[in-house]
């Protein structure tokens, strides 16, 4: 198991790593450049407003399915064509109380007409996601890989043309963005969809109450942790529109998410781990392997990444701000360098929640993220109208290492691991070593003939990440000898 997560992930962060960051620098950043702050905050709003609503399109379907079918794949032509059809209903409940809910808090006219081609979105990527479900059930991970792009790489494509091509005289549009989001969401699905149908053997949709009523009952308790979850991480915007003038608050939301950007995409390589890990931990688990060795493997691997990318993002986050926009650079660093460190606990629920999750404990998981919703309201409460998007910001930090200290916390009461105290002893000279790098490397000056002088910081941020590699491998924390012997072995 331990070769067949090193591989898949390889590829999997290989894929990723090549076309998301286009994605996310190349186009939706130049998006928000050409449509402006206020626009891109009104999208913004409606697209964290959308998210609020995610878990009436699943139920928590996907999360039940992915542990179901890893552990029982021939439940798969037992099962699809049923859960076909309650998806279907579902999207619908889901877009009847989506605009329910906007209509009470009087959405205009603009805000429905862009709500409905993001509700249309929000459903097309929940059937994506319950058919990769499948894919990745069967350990298809190569198949499941290449999907987990596809739907960037078209966006890149028809976003590129309208953006580039010439095609009008008439400026980008957000909704434009939207639209292309929609085509190649369409595609992707349609591709998924032939695929899991090949492997269940799908002949016809049945209609089947019983079945419908048992599958829910199954899947409630994912549903809510995902209700609970979505909640506490997509709350900020739509608070800061709630609790905030109209203008200050989509101004305020444009700043949030040109902060939020960097940490949206580190959060894309954790989110990796956690696709590869649930079918991993579940097979495990039904088996009766020991997995200690793959949670030290998974959360070594992350945590070390995530100690590099958050200190060093963190003390280079004005040069990073600077780099990528125009307006509102110091408003976006200072939110960004209090969003960045909580990668390091992104990182860390993505491992330890995926184990809870494989092991069936919801009712545990459900609490301490309910827990979680009650400090970010709290603290949003309190800190939004004093602070604007900072004290969101400060609010989601707070929020994430509460959940990742109590995920830990509760792993240990479960499982019962031997604490190595040694192995947290490294930990933390590592943590110790990034720090020391990065307060080094910020006041070196060091000339570097092939970088302008005001990019002078980009080869002092190199010489900072070169630095913190060669630490983790002599600490053994990257042990590439060992990763390389699990790759030849563990067969």
């Amino acid at each position: 198991m331990q070769r067949k997560f090193l591989t898949n992930l390889g590829l999997l962060l290989f894929l990723n790593l090549l076309i998301k960051p286009v994605w996310i620098f190349g186009i939706d950043l130049t998006v928000q450049k050409i449509v402006g702050v206020g626009d891109y905050g009104f999208y913004f709003v409606i697209l964290n407003f959308s998210f609020l609503f995610n878990i009436i399109l699943d139920l928590g379907i996907t999360n039940f399915n992915n542990r179901n079918i890893a552990q029982n794949n021939h439940l798969l032509n037992k099962h699809f064509s049923g859960i076909l059809v309650l998806k279907l209903l579902l999207g619908l409940t889901y877009v009847v109380i989506a605009f329910v809910v906007a209509l009470i808090l009087r959405y205009n006219a603009d805000q429905f007409r862009l709500l409905g081609w993001l509700a249309l979105n929000q459903f097309l990527l929940s059937f994506i996601l319950y058919l990769r479900s499948n894919i990745s059930g069967f350990m298809m991970f190569k198949t499941d890989s290449m999907l987990s792009v596809l739907d960037r790489l078209l966006m890149i494509l028809f976003c590129g043309i309208l953006l580039w091509g010439h095609l009008t005289a008439v400026p980008f549009r957000i909704e434009w963005f939207v639209y292309s989001q929609t085509a190649a969401y369409s595609i992707t699905a349609a591709l998924a969809f032939i695929i899991v149908v090949k492997k269940a053997r799908f002949r016809k949709l049945n209609w089947n109450w019983p079945f419908f009523l048992m599958i829910m009952k199954q899947s409630l308790p994912f549903a809510l942790l995902v209700l609970l979850m979505t909640c506490y991480n997509r709350l900020d915007p739509v608070m800061m529109e709630y609790l905030l003038p109209k203008e200050t608050g989509n101004e305020q939301v444009g700043i949030y998410a040109s902060g939020f950007r960097l940490l949206d995409a580190a959060n894309m390589i954790a989110y990796l781990f956690g696709v590869l890990l649930v079918p991993i931990f579940s097979k495990m688990i039904k088996k009766k392997q020991p997995i200690e060795h793959m949670l030290k493997l998974s959360f070594t691997l992350i945590i070390t990444l995530a100690i590099i990318v958050g200190f060093g993002s963190f003390f280079y986050s004005y040069e990073m701000m600077d780099l990528l926009y125009d307006t509102h650079i110091q408003a976006s660093t200072d939110v960004f360098r209090l969003l960045i460190p909580g990668f390091i606990a992104v990182s860390t629920t993505y491992i330890f929640g995926t184990l809870l999750t494989a092991n069936g404990n919801l009712r545990q998981l459900n609490m301490i993220a309910f827990f979680g919703l009650v400090i970010n309201l709290i603290l949003n409460y309190m800190l939004i109208p004093r602070l604007l998007a900072p004290g969101s910001a400060i609010s989601s930090l707070v929020t994430q290492f509460t959940m990742a200290i109590l995920q830990v916390l509760m792993v240990q009461r479960i499982f019962k691991f031997s604490v190595n105290y040694r192995y947290l002893l490294t930990l933390l000279v590592f943590l110790g070593g990034v720090i020391a790098f990065n307060v080094i490397s910020k006041i070196l000056v060091i000339p570097y003939p092939f970088l302008p002088i005001n990019y002078a910081w980009v080869g002092n941020f190199t010489l900072m990440l070169v630095s913190s590699v060669v630490l983790a491998a002599f600490l053994r924390l990257w042990s590439f000898g060992s990763l390389v012997k699990i790759l030849r072995e563990d067969r």
